[in-house]
This record gives structure tokens, sequence and C-alpha cells, in this order.
């Protein structure tokens, strides 16, 4: 829940961080950048260390380093330290999910198909109530604050994993391969320049032929090809390749970049639409969020409960259904009488619902087909969400600067958006099916 509050909260301070640290507001923005490329760059790292040093010892180190750097982020003097610090705070971010996952799957015997949807359900709690502790801290106390609540929340983590989380196997230390760190740069550098092309393509005035986003999309590509042969002619790879595009485990994180992060994406710019297209003030268009995060929890809830009658395909056909129906509804003028608002909030409940029942199926999905390697498959799924959601939130926003009607370009947006969840729909078919426990 930490991770998902801070991926969320500081976006209600750039207001207060420009005026009290005297910063560019585009340095400002680079205090949600830099945590995003923290986390995505640090996350399939993590998740190798977490196998062959041990979950227990990089979650504990994970959280310890998350509840210094905010503790120092809370400090900050300018804005340049404060954005190096966020990208600390995101590497120690990057290691709860990976680490946390492998701990479920190793004490929750029968019941981790469960435990792992249950604990999946959490996210989206955090995510919800970022905004509303942010805006609560800038308003009647400083933007410092929002840095400042995890330190309580780390230390109590902390404590608490010590003593409720039992040691690492002994077998997980001695199993101490020589770490491919070849690998891991070509991994970094490649995402780094794919995020850099994307981030680059949001800025005022740059095209998709411009040079600024062609070279970095050339080097991205470049190095990750370059990775992909690494890893295939490797002994002792980074990551297996047959987890990222193998047989079962390629369609998996396919789905999970589209019907995960790319409806996020959706989700992100919703308030934004809110007011462009219907004029809806700040605080009216932010609580849109609160029906779509109420619906994710609720029916992540009753997905992971049901999950062994269901198998994983239903959910995920349902769930995509009902996803594209909120988001063709989204891009439709409200009918029935209803305000727009009463209207965003409906459509905004129906994609909540469909996230909500697909969570549990395509958590799962990829984490039974090889529990031994948990913590790099957790890693491999949130990079995979990760890179939708930017890659969406990027695209969006650049076609929207240059459009002379934002509001009426938004929602022919969501309505091709829609069609493209239904055009993708049949990947699910070959999603592995499974009912019970694995």
């Amino acid at each position: 829940m930490m991770m998902a509050i801070d991926s969320t909260i500081v976006a209600t301070a750039l207001h207060s961080l420009k005026h009290d640290l005297d910063a560019p507001i585009n340095w400002a923005g680079w205090t949600i950048t830099a945590y995003s490329f923290g986390f995505l760059l640090m996350l399939p790292v993590t998740g190798k260390l977490s196998e062959q040093y041990g979950r227990r010892r990089v979650f504990l180190y994970s959280v310890t380093a998350f509840t210094i750097a905010s503790l120092l982020c809370g400090l900050a003097s300018n804005i340049y330290m404060l954005v190096a610090l966020r990208a600390v705070q995101a590497a120690g971010g990057a290691g709860f999910t990976p680490s946390a996952t492998g701990l479920v799957i190793d004490y929750f015997g029968k019941e981790r198909d469960r435990a792992v949807s249950l604990f999946g359900s959490i996210f989206p709690i955090g995510a919800m109530i970022g905004p509303i502790f942010g805006g609560l801290f800038v308003t009647y106390w400083s933007w410092r604050g929002i840095f400042f609540v995890n330190v309580p929340l780390g230390i109590a983590s902390v404590l608490l994993a010590r003593r409720f989380i039992p040691p690492d196997p002994p077998l997980v230390r001695k199993k101490r391969a020589k770490m491919d760190w070849s690998g891991m740069g070509l991994l970094a550098v490649g995402l780094f320049a794919a995020m850099l092309a994307v981030s680059n393509l949001g800025e005022p005035g740059v095209l998709p032929w411009s040079p600024s986003f062609l070279v970095y999309a050339a080097v991205a590509v470049v190095v990750l090809w370059l990775f992909l042969r690494h890893i295939r002619d490797r002994a002792a790879p980074f990551i297996k390749p047959e987890l990222i595009h193998g047989p079962n485990f390629g369609v998996v994180n396919v789905v999970n970049a589209v019907y995960g992060g790319v409806r996020s994406g959706m989700v992100a710019l919703l308030p934004l639409y809110a007011t462009n297209r219907y004029g809806i003030d700040a605080l009216g268009s932010g609580t849109l969020l609160i029906s779509q995060g109420a619906a994710t929890i609720l029916l992540s809830l009753v997905a992971a409960l049901a999950i062994r009658r269901t198998g994983y395909r239903m959910p995920l056909y349902l769930g995509g259904v009902v996803v594209a129906v909120g988001v063709a509804l989204l891009a439709a003028h409200p009918l029935g009488g209803l305000s727009a608002y009463a209207w965003l909030a409906g459509a905004a409940f129906l994609i909540g619902a469909g996230g909500g029942g697909l969570n549990p199926a395509t958590r799962n999905a990829g984490l039974q087909l090889a529990p031994q390697s948990s913590s790099t498959i957790a890693a491999i799924r949130t990079m995979s969400l990760q890179i939708g959601q930017i890659t969406t939130v990027s695209i969006i926003t650049a076609i929207l600067t240059r459009s002379a009607d934002p509001g009426d370009t938004q929602a022919l947006v969501y309505a091709i958006s829609a069609l493209v969840f239904v055009v993708t729909m049949p990947l699910v078919s070959r999603i592995p099916e499974h009912h019970g426990a694995w």
C-alpha cells in the first residue's frame, strides 16, 4: 500500500513544490517521472535478487531503503535533490511486490492462489487514498507530509516483518550463482531509453518523426534486442527468456499490459477528461477515481474468493467486456437525463469492476506456471503494467497537446481504446486455464 500511495500522492503537491522550492514546473513534474523510471528499472533487478538472496532479506532492505529515502525526500532543500531521492525511493519500492509475492507463494501452501489474489487487492486501496492524503497534507500542513507519512509506516513494516516473516531458508543463501550484471545493464539502458522516448513524445512540439524521439526509440530497440539475444545465449541469464516471450508467458504478459496497463492509463486521465469536456472542477473530477477504486477493490475480493470455481478465462472474458463497455460509455454523451458527473462515475465504476475481476486471474495465470520463479514473474507482471500505463498516458497527452478541442479528442481516444480491448479479447483463449490450488 505504501508503494501504491506514493505512485499517486505526489501529483497533488506539484504546485506546492513549484512554489516552495522555487522549481520550474518541468522539474516539479520530474518528481513523478523519476519515480516511474526508478521503479520500472529496478523491478526486474529486485525480482532476481529476491530469488537469489532470499525474499525476506530483499523485502527488509527494500522497506528500509524506501523509508530512509522518504525521510530524506521530506527534508530536501531543493528540487534537484528531491528528484534524485525520488529515484532512490522508487528503487526501494520496486522491491516490495516481487519479494512479497514470493513470500506469499512460499508460505501459504495450497491457499496461495487465493492469498496472492487478496494481496493484490491492496494496490487499488493505496492508489485511491493517495490523492486524498496528498490533498489533506498539502492543504493543512505541507508537501513534506506526503513523504513523512511513509516513515512510521516503514518502521512498523520492518518491525512486523522481522517478527512474523520466517528467516530465509539456508538453501536460498547457498545458491548464489554469479550475477548477470551485463544482462541487468542492457535491460536497464533499454528500458530507460524506451521511457525517455515515450516521455519525450508527450512534450509540446515533438512528433513521431522528430529526431529527439527517433534517437531514443532507436537506442531502445537496439539495446533491448541485444538484451533478448544475450539472455538467449547465456547459460544462466538474468531473466529466463521463456518468462518474457515463451509459450503461455508471452500471452500473459501482453494481456497484463493491455488490460492492466492501458486500462490504468485510461483511468489516470479521467479527471483531465472530466474537466476538459464537461467543465467539472478539480475536486469533483478527482472523486471520480473513488468510484473506480471502490469497484476494483470489491470485485477483486469477489474474484479472489471465486477463482477456483471460475478458473482464469471466465473472469478475463467478463472483466474484459465490462472494461470495454465502461470505456465506451466514457466516450458517449450522458443519456437518460443523467448529469455528466453521474454518467462518468457510472462508467468509472464499470471500468473498476472489470479491472477488479481481471486482477486475480492475471496475477495467478503467470505465477502458477513457474512458482519457483515467482519473484521474477511478479516483477515482469508489474513491469508490463507500468509500460502499458506510461505509454498510454504519454501517447494520449501528446495527442491532446496538439488538439484544438481536447475534450472531444479524448472522447474519440476512449472510443478507439474500447475497440482495442474488444479486438485483443481473443488472446484470452490462449491463457492457460486452471482450477483449484497450484
